[in-house]
């Protein structure tokens, strides 16, 4: 797993981008080997906004991409969250590429009962004669 770390305006500290290579590398015993993932860490500059930090992720996989966007007080929270939901993701991604492929083979091979010339309790590829 290829991981970067930018900020959209300024610079983000030492301590913030260690912070995130030890949680984002959670991910990469679900992720493949080669797969890169970039972080963007931006705030916003307006008092008025209570969740100013915001940490974006974007993981190039081999099928879409996935994409997540939190906001918190700090970025370690913002961090925290964005983890959080990036594992919900690709655990469905992980899901839908290895079973759902398994799942029409299933459906493929087991021949219906209403399908014309074939016997449902008989032997498969044997017609009644």
């Amino acid at each position: 797993m290829r991981l970067q770390v930018k900020a959209h305006r300024g610079h983000v500290s030492d301590t913030v981008r260690a912070y995130a290579e030890k949680r984002l590398g959670k991910l990469e015993r679900r992720l493949y080997a080669g797969t890169l993932i970039e972080v963007t860490m931006s705030r916003e500059n307006n008092p008025s906004i209570r969740n100013d930090h915001t940490a974006e992720a974007v993981v190039h996989t081999k099928g879409q991409n996935i994409v997540a966007r939190e906001s918190a007080e700090t970025y370690e929270a913002a961090i925290d969250r964005l983890v959080d939901k990036l594992e919900r993701q690709v655990e469905r991604y992980r899901d839908k590429r290895t079973h759902e492929p398994r799942r029409a083979r299933q459906r493929a091979e087991t021949p219906e009962p209403d399908e014309p010339g074939v016997e449902p309790s008989g032997e498969p590829g044997v017609e009644a004669a």
